[in-house]
């Protein structure tokens, strides 16, 4: 080789050199500051839980604080709706099947379109509802035994929830609707009041993910009785699914996950979906989640969007002949 050619292909390789961290440099940075992670929930709720067990450990990833804001109300959509029209660059919120999947066919109007104005991001859980009764004034320990006594209360019986719209309120109007007795909802925002209710004699029973519920249970203040997944959970082993109990058609999962608005680059939804799939493999996020009966997910952007798309496929048409509307 030339001393010509050989000096033209280092001055090429040096040029390649330099070029690459310019294009480096070229790429923003995220995150460059605070980033907020609005829960729509209460504190103590299952994603105000998950939120903060993935909080600190993104942070540490992210080389910036994360601050969880609580923002309960309206079936989740007041936490939604602030995620949906954040304009920093660094807001996300961890949503839900309600405001996400079933408020379309719930309400007339939603002050944000889910399918336009968010981008699901990431799957952290998907976990089954637990149908629980008060432990003194509920004598039923089967799903059956419920049903009957239910049947003797002349109308009386009353249900709390998360919330409306929410899957916890669904699945009881759908279980009521399969085992023929009427039933009041009183729902709250979020879940611990709503198991408080349970707890307190307030509210007969409820549908809801376990971890609100478990202190109770302890306590012997609320009894499980059943799962609304097809299967039994590894940390609820013990319960018998509704299909076990005669209910087929009454199957139900609440999953939560990470949404962040439209028009985020498409880059920092891959890294907080890296990064958030890193966080739920660590061993001590995951003990926590089990121990609470959350199932951890996962997966890509794509995934959660195609789970997303089944429930509105298979929901909507039974919040349809339901006839559930919350305007």
């Amino acid at each position: 080789m030339s001393r010509r050619r050989l000096l033209t292909l280092a001055c090429a390789a040096a040029a390649g050199a330099f070029a690459l961290p310019a294009a480096v440099q070229a790429q923003p940075a995220w995150p460059t500051k605070t980033v907020r992670i609005v829960v729509p929930t209460g504190p103590g709720s299952s994603l105000d839980l998950i939120a903060r067990s993935m909080g600190d450990k993104l942070a540490a990833r992210w080389g910036q604080a994360v601050v969880i804001e609580n923002k309960p109300g309206a079936g989740g959509m007041l936490g939604l709706d602030i995620a949906a029209k954040a304009s920093d660059g660094h807001t996300m919120a961890i949503g839900f099947n309600g405001p996400i999947a079933f408020g379309p066919f719930l309400y007339k109007k939603m002050p944000y379109d889910p399918a336009k104005d968010l981008v699901p991001v990431l799957m952290t859980t998907s976990q089954a509802n637990v149908l629980a009764v008060n432990a003194d004034k509920v004598p039923a320990r089967t799903v059956a035994e419920f049903v009957a006594w239910a049947k003797t209360q002349g109308g009386k019986v009353n249900y709390s929830s998360l919330g409306n719209g929410s899957s916890a309120h669904l699945t009881m109007e759908l279980f009521l609707s399969e085992a023929g007795f009427p039933a009041t909802h009183v729902p709250f925002n979020g879940s611990p009041p709503a198991a408080m209710a349970v707890a307190q004699g307030d509210a007969d029973a409820t549908f809801m993910v376990a971890p609100a519920l478990l202190p109770h249970v302890r306590n012997n203040k609320v009894r499980l009785l059943a799962v609304s997944s097809a299967q039994r959970p590894d940390s609820l082993k013990d319960l018998p699914t509704l299909a076990e109990s005669g209910y087929r058609n009454v199957e139900s999962l609440a999953w939560n996950g990470f949404f962040m608005p439209a028009g985020t680059p498409d880059a920092v939804v891959q890294k907080v979906n890296a990064d958030g799939n890193a966080v739920l493999q660590d061993a001590a996020v995951r003990q926590g989640m089990q121990a609470q009966g959350l199932t951890i997910v996962g997966g890509s952007a794509a995934d959660f969007k195609r789970a997303i798309d089944a429930d509105v496929q298979r929901w909507g048409p039974v919040i349809t002949r339901l006839g559930i509307k919350l305007d």
